[in-house]
């Protein structure tokens, strides 16, 4: 602090080239906000997945249905604890525009096999007596401004009523949270019950199972002898982790979130790049300054220090402004109304982007700190 003065008004020598300098810090540390964010939208379902749970579906497709008859076949193989069945609807509500992923299930089935879903004890019971019930994330309702009591309705695009109408009404009895931040909050939950005896058609039907296995460790054994099991039939299965779905799936719409990073990284390094040659520009400038320093009595030492200094205060002062912008920005929600099933900026990005502002600090205060080592006075003031 006994030479911060010194430092500060080294920086404010020539405000405007700061000013900018600080701003193009700014941005980048912005666009490395944004950056780690969308990181996390296209990847992070794939890090909270069960590693007990498998997914077994359609050996063609998962538009493919597949017989609920298959339950109990799959409940009584070896490694097996649970086992429940869902079914993509696909409706919108209100507008075609609102769209988010409605899911056919098993009320009890997504209770036992998704933990992660934090729902009040007595919306639970609720949801279990209300066939005409559902629940949804808490996202999807702060963004439809529902609450518990609410009558939902979807427009149906596949699954027609019996009565030929494509207009599905259903009781909000519950909306749940997620245990940890990163949780799908966008999903919408009813009755498989009520949607297999009002449905107009594949009444018995379902999307696909999900199974909590034993032992995690088995998971390609057991995978192996559910597809076994049906191997050769109408029906034929394929089963896999969680994990490894989730993963197939993040990587079918992995190519946007690959451009994205690769532009924002692009402008990231080359705002970096230029703030860096603004202050080597800024130290050359000053070289008849620091060689008065050293006429006064400063050392190499502390003329080397007061170069770093200045090189780490603006890239802190940049850098934080960056990253506190970026974080206010991220908690007003996903920029694109809804589109991403999970958006915050994670702590691990966070500690990452203050360790990339002290990186910058030195990698761009080193090469004009060392020119200033360097520095002879008869040389310098001859410059001048």
């Amino acid at each position: 602090m006994r030479y911060f003065s010194l430092v500060w008004r080294s920086l404010l020598r020539k405000k405007t080239r700061t000013i900018f300098t600080v701003l193009s810090i700014l941005v980048a540390f912005l666009l490395f906000g944004y950056l780690g964010a969308i990181r996390q939208a296209f990847e992070g379902g794939v890090e909270l997945t069960g590693a007990d749970r498998l997914l077994t579906l359609h050996r063609v497709s998962l538009i493919q249905l597949l017989p609920v008859s298959y339950k109990s076949r799959i409940e009584s193989i070896s490694g097996v604890k649970e086992v429940t069945c869902s079914t993509w609807f696909g409706g919108t509500y209100q507008d075609p525009k609102n769209f988010f992923p409605q899911i056919v299930s098993e009320p009890q089935g997504v209770l036992d096999l998704y933990p992660e879903y934090r729902l009040p004890e007595e919306q639970k019971v609720a949801w279990l007596a209300n066939r005409m019930g559902a629940i949804a994330g808490r996202q999807i309702a702060t963004k439809y401004g529902w609450k518990v009591g609410d009558r939902i309705p979807i427009q149906a695009t596949i699954w027609r009523k019996k009565d030929g109408t494509a207009d599905w009404q259903f009781d909000l009895v519950g909306i749940y949270d997620g245990v940890e931040k990163g949780t799908d909050t966008t999903q919408f939950f009813f009755h498989y019950d009520y949607f297999d005896e009002t449905r107009m058609f594949a009444q018995g039907m379902v999307g696909w199972f999900v199974e909590r296995i034993a032992d995690p460790g088995r998971a390609a054994e057991i995978a192996r002898d559910i597809d076994d099991t049906f191997a050769n039939s109408r029906y034929e299965t394929k089963t896999t982790t969680e994990k490894a779905f989730a993963q197939g799936f993040a990587n079918q719409v992995g190519s946007i979130g690959a451009i994205l990073r690769s532009v924002l990284l692009a402008v990231f390094f080359t705002i970096l790049l230029v703030a860096g040659n603004t202050m080597a520009q800024s130290v050359r400038e000053r070289t008849g300054e620091l060689a008065v320093l050293k006429t006064l009595g400063f050392s190499d030492g502390k003329v080397l220090g007061l170069v770093m200094a200045e090189s780490l205060l603006l890239s802190g002062i940049g850098g934080s402004l960056g990253l506190g912008l970026a974080w206010l920005l991220i908690q007003r929600g996903d920029p694109t109304g809804g589109a991403l099933p999970i958006f915050f900026l994670p702590m691990r990005d966070l500690v990452r982007g203050v360790g990339l502002v002290a990186a910058l600090g030195v990698a761009t205060g080193v090469p004009p700190a060392i020119v200033a080592l360097r520095l002879r006075i008869v040389e310098a003031l001859r410059r001048v």
